[in-house]
């Protein structure tokens, strides 16, 4: 006999649910026939009206239709495009409430590593929370039924593009000249034929442009369509790319014969970056001068001190780190970013660092550096965390880690394998990197108990 496995149907009518607390997602978290519901536009302590959408077994998913009773901190979004928008989700809660969240997240998941009151609990870093956005992948459709190319971000959970015309979130440099590429876009012959819009946005510098488009491009555009490209980044004063193929494809059109570069500032270090549009940066400017300073802050650093910056990048933490430090190591595993950490360190006559191109998820014993010796260690890894390379870390002795991450799960995870083998964790504090969006970045400080020290 078959067994009957069908889930129970879901009701079709509109349900009254109470949310007790956010999802990690930003979701409202709601219970019904003691099943876990995630609620789509809903807050803490709301009482909504809620149509069901889906059935996954062991929760269902739901779509907030109406308010019966509005948290405190629910507040009217400002973009007239959020409820179709996928690029936000929590537009809808007071942004001092969002920092509460994410520190909340934050300190749940360390938990799992130390006990909450073990560790001071830093000030979360915050700075503008609209038009912060410098980096971005917008998409691209052209819809002949609307007679015209959309560019934006999708649509919540769907892969449409949202019809708009402007973004609250992006730096205002891209946000006001949406209409003008979907027009630019639409009148291509290869407008059927360009899915995506990479955007990089830098410092306005005297005699250089702060922003720059890549075009990713499925068939060879003819001179036509290159004129037009050639003009939009005269009229706007952008610099234009092009992508053929993958990113090793991307090629600089406008303006020619210039170096493919853009430019940020540390002031406070008096430190100016340059980077290629493709290369990672941060996206939150003010949050990175922040986090820079915050970091630099919590190393304690002193004029002998030899520091390990890994998954360094351009040398965003290692510059900074060299004004101030005898010596600063970074390592990063793309070759091109280490050439762009060489680039920079001449750029600001600094000569105390070395760049080093290496795998970092590779087994300790392939990197002779580590056997150099280094009084304090910077980590800012990728989402999937530094435990390859901690064992190394560890070996050295390090006095303090300060450890900069973009998931909360993994700094636990890497948290108590530190603390496990002799450090402790002293102080931890949320980042708002991404306002209006329930991402949470962090910086952890660790510090070598002292009878482990030698």
């Amino acid at each position: 006999m078959r067994s009957n496995n069908r889930r129970p149907s879901l009701p079709k009518e509109l349900q009254t649910l109470h949310i007790g607390k956010l999802s990690h997602e930003g979701r409202g978290i709601a219970h019904h026939d003691g099943k876990v519901v995630f609620v789509d536009g809903a807050l803490p302590g709301e009482e909504v009206l809620a149509r069901f959408k889906t059935n996954k077994g062991s929760y269902a998913e739901a779509v907030c239709e109406q308010i019966i009773t509005p948290a405190a901190e629910r507040v009217t979004p400002a973009c007239p495009f959020f409820t179709m928008c996928g690029g936000c989700s929590l537009q809808h809660y007071a942004s001092a409430s969002q920092l509460i969240f994410k520190e909340t997240m934050l300190h749940e998941r360390l938990q799992h590593a130390v006990p909450e009151s073990a560790y001071q609990k830093l000030p979360a870093l915050s700075s503008e929370t609209f038009g912060y956005r410098r980096k971005a992948r917008l998409a691209v459709r052209f819809v002949a039924k609307k007679g015209k190319a959309l560019v934006g971000f999708r649509e919540q959970h769907s892969s449409f593009i949202t019809d708009m015309d402007s973004c609250l979130v992006l730096d205002p440099a891209v946000s006001r000249i949406l209409p003008a590429l979907s027009t630019l876009i639409s009148g291509l012959d290869s407008n059927q034929h360009i899915p995506q819009v990479e955007v990089a946005v830098g410092d306005s510098l005297p005699g250089k442009y702060s922003c720059a488009l890549i075009f990713r491009h499925l068939q060879n555009l003819v001179q036509k369509d290159i004129d037009a490209l050639l003009a939009f980044g005269e009229t706007h004063g952008m610099d234009i790319y092009l992508q053929p193929k993958g990113p090793e494809s991307v090629h600089k059109l406008f303006p020619a014969q210039t170096l493919g570069r853009l430019y940020y500032q540390l002031p406070e270090f008096n430190l100016e970056l340059a980077f290629h549009p493709m290369d990672f940066t941060q996206v939150n400017a003010g949050i990175n001068r922040l986090m820079v300073s915050k970091a630099i802050h919590l190393l304690e650093l002193t004029a002998n001190d030899r520091v390990l910056d890994l998954f360094c990048g351009l040398g965003n933490f290692t510059l900074p780190i060299a004004t101030v430090a005898a010596h600063v190591t970074g390592v990063e595993g793309s070759a091109a970013m280490v050439e762009r950490g060489e680039e920079n360190a001449r750029r600001n006559n600094i000569t105390n660092t070395t760049f080093l191109c290496a795998d970092l998820t590779l087994p300790p014993a392939q990197h002779s550096w580590l056997q150099q010796g280094f009084d304090k260690v910077l980590l800012d890894p990728p989402r999937s965390g530094a435990q390859e390379v901690l064992p190394a870390v560890i070996a050295a002795r390090p006095l303090r880690i300060v450890y900069v991450s973009c998931n909360p799960a993994t700094l636990a995870r890497d948290a108590a394998i530190l603390v496990a083998q002799g450090y402790t964790l002293q102080a931890a504090g949320a980042m708002d990197m991404f306002p209006q969006t329930s991402h949470v970045e962090a910086m952890a400080l660790f510090v070598l108990d002292p009878k482990f020290r030698s």
